[in-house]
């Protein structure tokens, strides 16, 4: 299986196949790219949205084409299998879908970059006796920004003869590639929020917590695994990230996300000299502070302090991850793509304040 690519189109041009089509096309309908083989005639079909709620079977329509793959039941278990592996790798993807910090796109296909504005703040109160007297009167100072929009996606294949094998005696589909493929694209995502790298793309960038340029900053010093460090030293460190966050006009709530080398330091008594729990369940004593969590795409000795609301931090979400089948190779191997839109966002008012606070 080939690795994870993050495709990127703008200004009529792209990188990766599924770029190109999409330059060719111009859009990419999913339901045709999933043709199945109907048990009752033999004949291969895709459904297609007409438009309207996918809620409502009524919106999509039965086509018929010339050539499928799998039946509609094998569909079903490659996409079980990627939808298992989804909703258990995405841990901070998950807190902002789980707390409905998500911007759906109307057309990810078609949308390359996203728009969107930060606003200055504007007017002022005035206390007078007479209210005669005018106030302040100025305008709201609108910025631009944009996103990339990328799509993530990561191949396998099914052998036709293993396939052909399978169905003669009675086997469900083999889909440990397509859980593979799941993991890798679910992983990608996943740190995409949590790397140092940046992603420029059509004239806007994809920053992640730990790159914003605007994410508060605040130096880590001992390493919390570190056997000097007591359950007291790391509790003054997070009261002192979130009074770093009121100072820039972040009130919460907060998650405080850890590396994996500082998780088990978490179950320690926070005190030896009197019984008051972990050192985690005193950090969710702290007011505002909702969960601790562990990261393990999370660099070594980087913790993150993060206000979970859509001004700090969103999805931008086009397409949740999705089995699509991509081109055949004669008659033996055909492809298939496990992939998403979607991206994580985020941001920063025009004070350049960000609701961020790494510490390193």
């Amino acid at each position: 299986m080939n690795k994870v690519q993050i495709d990127l189109m703008t200004n009529g041009k792209g990188q990766g196949d599924v770029a190109a089509m999409l330059l060719t096309q111009g859009k990419i309908e999913v339901g045709r790219m999933r043709p199945y083989i109907s048990p009752k005639d033999g004949k291969a079909y895709v459904t297609v949205h007409t438009g309207g709620s996918q809620d409502d079977p009524k919106n999509f329509k039965k086509i018929q084409v010339n050539t499928g793959t799998l039946r509609r039941d094998e569909w079903k278990a490659l996409d079980e299998a990627v939808l298992g592996i989804s909703e258990t790798r995405l841990v901070g993807i998950n807190d902002l879908i789980t707390r409905g910090l998500v911007y759906n796109l109307g057309n990810a296909m078609g949308t390359t970059v996203l728009e969107s504005h930060d606003i200055s703040d504007a007017l002022e109160a005035e206390l007078t006796m007479d209210g005669i007297t005018r106030s302040k009167n100025d305008r709201q100072v609108y910025g631009t920004t944009y996103l990339p929009i990328p799509i993530i996606h990561a191949d396998y294949e099914i052998n036709a003869r293993v396939l052909a094998a399978s169905r003669n005696m009675g086997n469900g589909l083999d889909t440990s590639m397509a859980e593979r493929a799941a993991r890798k694209v679910s992983a990608k995502l996943e740190a995409m929020l949590f790397t140092q790298t940046t992603y420029n793309f059509g004239g806007g960038t994809i920053y992640s917590y730990l790159s914003h340029p605007y994410r508060g900053l605040d130096t880590l010093g001992t390493p919390w695994d570190d056997v000097s460090v007591t359950g007291k030293n790391i509790v003054d460190k997070v009261l002192g990230y979130k009074q770093a966050s009121i100072d820039r006009k972040h009130y919460g709530p907060w998650v405080l996300y850890i590396p994996t080398a500082y998780e088990t330091k978490m179950d320690n008594d926070y005190s030896t000299s009197y019984n008051s729990g972990t050192i985690r369940e005193r950090i969710l004593k702290i007011a505002g502070v909702q969960d601790v969590k562990v990261i393990d795409t999370l660099p070594d000795d980087n913790v993150i302090f993060a206000q979970m609301t859509s001004d700090v931090v969103r999805l931008v979400r086009g397409m949740g991850i999705t089995n699509v089948q991509w081109q055949a190779e004669g008659n033996m191997v055909t492809r298939y793509k496990v992939m998403t839109i979607a991206v994580p966002q985020i941001r920063a008012d025009q004070n350049n304040k960000c609701g961020v606070i790494h510490s390193s």
